[in-house]
């Protein structure tokens, strides 16, 4: 892979079922959802991943030949309102957004939480797809196109590119791709400790495999800051659940990295941009089925301590997205359980106290808190996650 082609991750959010994981097959030639249990049920529940290379021939902007342009890594949101959590930690690692709405059912309460959602993360880059586009009419399209606009007015999203397209007939592809490449590329933190957010963990390993053949535990995930090379060691917190008489503890892992891959090619240093799989000398056994997704890597001793305690600056909705209809939202309590979303780590904690707009909670699960992350704040209404606002850690 050319190392100097500008990297950027892009999220794929919307509501279930107006064809993001098509569209990202035909973009990207790979299919997202690689879960039996997800092809079973037809949506996207863990976050998936697929990368390509844009290149340029002519003035024409297509994923086989030319010059390259851009190496993108794509990240899939699950659009299932069960899995706000997981769009969450979808959009603590993406730089872009394409928000998908299909022309033929437009603008739902899932399309108004997900842009919510990329509002709280504070992602200003957003490309919206009108998807589905060959099954309307041009009347239908045009007044779903005004209905997005009137929808983005005075959002982060208010001049942001619509591109009538149809994933299924592949058309209008070339105009997102042409998009995508003027999307703005973040600037790299290299100079800093390396902070490695874990989104997946895995055993790669096939059944049966010779034991001298058999590859460490691997996390897959986005350098949001810093260098990591091969041969580093590096500690990941929280690290895995202890149980001991009654007692439950995280036990903070280290390991060293035994190699370092981008999509299909391996590299000895990495820095920011792309998703990254990192190959540590773990037993596979502690990295099986994301058991350290949420988890954050950085080099040894420069991680402070986990915390069960944390204290936000936070910022509340007005009314609560993703329902029929749009409840106001009701002020923070103490003593209630709130949702946290902070990197990509989804914790519950209890509210201990409240100071105008400072919170401090009590957590189920700790985290590693870095000052200034972005958290996102869900509250259970009716018996689902909902978004209610935002904040950082203090």
């Amino acid at each position: 892979m050319n190392k100097e082609l500008p990297e950027i991750n892009i999220g794929v959010v919307g509501h279930i079922d107006h064809g993001k994981t098509t569209l990202l097959s035909k973009l990207t030639g790979k299919f997202t959802d690689t879960h039996s249990e997800e092809l079973k049920r037809g949506i996207t529940i863990k976050l998936g991943y697929a990368e390509m290379i844009i290149y340029k021939k002519g003035n024409e902007y297509n994923t086989k030949d030319g010059t390259p342009q851009r190496y993108v890594s794509f990240i899939d949101a699950p659009g299932h309102e069960m899995l706000m959590a997981t769009m969450l930690s979808g959009a603590a690692i993406i730089d872009a957004a394409i928000l998908v709405i299909a022309a033929n059912e437009g603008i739902k309460p899932q399309t108004q939480e997900h842009f919510i959602a990329l509002q709280a993360k504070k992602i200003k880059n957003i490309i919206i797809v009108q998807n589905k586009i060959d099954l309307v009419s041009k009347e239908k399209a045009l007044k779903n196109y005004k209905e997005i606009k009137e929808f983005t007015k005075g959002t982060i999203a208010e001049n942001s590119p619509i591109i009538p397209i149809s994933a299924q007939q592949g058309v209008n592809i070339d105009k997102l791709l042409e998009e995508i490449c003027k999307l703005e590329i973040p600037k790299k933190e290299t100079n800093s400790e390396p902070i490695f957010l874990v989104a997946r963990s895995f055993d790669i390993n096939k059944p049966g495999s010779e034991i001298q053949k058999l590859k460490g535990g691997v996390l897959g995930g986005i350098l949001k800051k810093g260098k990591l090379k091969v041969g580093d060691e590096i500690e990941i917190k929280p690290g895995i659940l202890v149980k001991k008489s009654n007692q439950q503890n995280y036990k903070t892992l280290t390991t060293k990295i035994l190699s370092l891959h981008k999509g299909n090619s391996s590299a000895k240093e990495v820095t920011p941009g792309a998703s990254i799989s990192i190959e540590t000398s773990l037993d596979p056994f502690v990295t099986k089925t994301d058991s350290l997704t949420g988890c954050t890597v950085s080099t040894k001793g420069n991680l402070p301590e986990i915390s069960q305690k944390i204290k936000i600056k936070f910022h509340i909705f007005e009314k609560v997205l993703g329902t029929e209809k749009h409840e106001k939202i009701e002020p923070i309590k103490t003593k209630e359980l709130l949702m946290l979303s902070v990197n990509t780590t989804i914790t519950v904690g209890t509210v201990e106290k409240i100071n105008k707009d400072e919170i401090e909670l009590f957590l189920n699960i700790p985290i590693v808190p870095l000052k200034g992350d972005n958290v996102g704040i869900a509250r259970n209404i009716n018996g689902h996650w909902r978004l209610i606002g935002f904040g950082e850690v203090l």
